[in-house]
């Protein structure tokens, strides 16, 4: 039985993990170091030098930045140091507006920014903006955390230096279980989780704007037009995957609108709500089984990136479906084994999902991974399970989970190396 003061440290974990995100998180971060370096020097920089750890950098290239009608980390540093407001944290380019991006486009013809890649770091997730005028200068650095700042200098003289914690450190720090995140979500009392009700809200509304306009590859548009009825149905299952690939259609586009992340990731939070709140509103769960569904699959997804660090060689979308699949088995009716059988099917089926940076195809892999969330589901509630005679899975879902780290972790850093590496060389 998790004691009070267990819950109140889980519920301040997920409250520090959940938070608002405006863009894909990798290049509004960079946004927003680029922001604080812009704030330290005490004036606009006559030029920017950015340096980026390797995933970082594959995840901002491709992207859509909110408001712009641009792609790329160029926008992204320009705005921060034109516009940003570090208070923001990931909202950072919030008061965005057209003439803004104008001054942007000028900023990056002026040849005022250069982009690097940081080779002498072992995290994934590492950011260092400096920022010049004629007279003075000044450095930040975000590391181990999108919206963290570990080092600020301004010319020459160091203002905060504080050594980050590895994923790892932070896990010891509080080291969860399965067990636990699932007696977390259905046993705390209802009135110490309905904070989650805010993160479904908001990513609906990302979903909605997605049938407003056209944005990226409009992967919902094309599941809920007259082909795609015609192909896939009109069903929940069908609902599901457009409610949350519509999200990551519109998000990856630059559509200016926010979404609640998880764990550093804005398609990581689409995808570990949507499905859950559309499967629940389809069923006509109440109120209290959709907070604790909700619950179930956003703690999954936190403790599975608490083995796997922020960014990895593996597509975010296999772990956040795998807390999607947990959440709908439960309001299938579920139990905790079966719930565990959700997660041993997801890991089973799509583990090897490459990361191949943040874009608006994004949404195909979401739509993908929503899918399979459903059917693993639906095996687990059936109580069809695969075996620890079967690839990485385990008996203990534990060991299941660690299992599919160390693939994301360590098996995938070469793939991870030739992605960047083709990605840099095209063309």
């Amino acid at each position: 039985m998790l004691s009070f003061e267990e819950r109140k440290k889980i519920k301040r974990l997920m409250q520090r993990e959940i938070i608002p995100a405006i863009g894909c998180t990798e290049p509004i971060s960079v946004s927003l170091c680029v922001a604080k370096a812009t704030e330290v020097l005490g004036a606009e920089p006559h030029r920017v030098e950015v340096l980026l750890s390797s995933n970082v950098l594959k995840n901002a290239m491709g992207v859509g930045i909110p408001g712009t009608g641009m792609i790329g980390l160029p926008i992204a540093i320009a705005l921060g140091a034109l516009i940003g407001k570090p208070e923001y944290g990931l909202e950072v380019l919030q008061d965005l507006k057209p003439a803004d991006v104008e001054r942007g486009k000028l900023f990056i013809y002026g040849q005022r920014i250069k982009i690097d890649l940081k080779t002498d770091v072992e995290d994934k997730l590492y950011i260092e903006a400096r920022c010049f005028t004629e007279t003075e200068s000044s450095v930040a650095v975000i590391h181990g955390n999108h919206t963290q700042f570990s080092y600020i200098e301004k010319n020459g003289k160091a203002l905060l230096e504080k050594e980050m914690k590895t994923s790892e450190e932070k896990r010891n720090d509080f080291p969860l279980s399965f067990a636990k995140v699932y007696e977390f979500a259905i046993e705390s009392p209802i009135d110490e989780l309905r904070f989650i009700l805010e993160a479904a809200k908001m990513n609906r509304e990302a979903s909605k704007m997605a049938q407003k306009e056209n944005y990226g590859h409009n992967v919902a548009k094309s599941l809920t037009g007259e082909k795609g009825k015609v192909l896939f149905g009109e069903n929940p299952h069908s609902r599901m995957i457009s409610a949350t690939a519509g999200a990551c259609d519109a998000r990856m586009d630059g559509a200016l609108i926010p979404v609640m992340s998880n764990s550093g990731s804005g398609n990581q939070g689409v995808a570990a709500t949507l499905p859950v709140l559309t499967y629940a509103e389809e069923a006509g769960s109440n109120e209290e089984s959709l907070i604790r569904a909700l619950i179930l699959s956003n703690l999954s997804v936190i403790y599975i990136k608490q083995h796997m660090g922020r960014l990895s060689a593996l597509c975010g979308c296999v772990v956040a479906s795998a807390g999607s699949s947990c959440a709908i088995t439960y309001l299938m009716g579920g139990n905790y084994s079966q719930v565990t059988f959700a997660v041993k099917n997801m890991i089973a089926n799509i583990t090897g999902m490459i990361c191949d940076g943040a874009k608006p195809s994004c949404a195909l892999k979401i739509a993908s991974s929503t899918s399979t969330a459903m059917l693993s589901a639906l095996m687990a509630i059936e109580n069809r399970v695969a075996t620890s005679q079967e690839g990485i899975v385990d008996d203990d879902v534990d060991k299941t989970i660690r299992n599919l780290a160390i693939i994301g972790k360590k098996g995938m850093a070469e793939t991870d190396r030739i992605v960047l590496d083709v990605m840099t060389r095209k063309g």
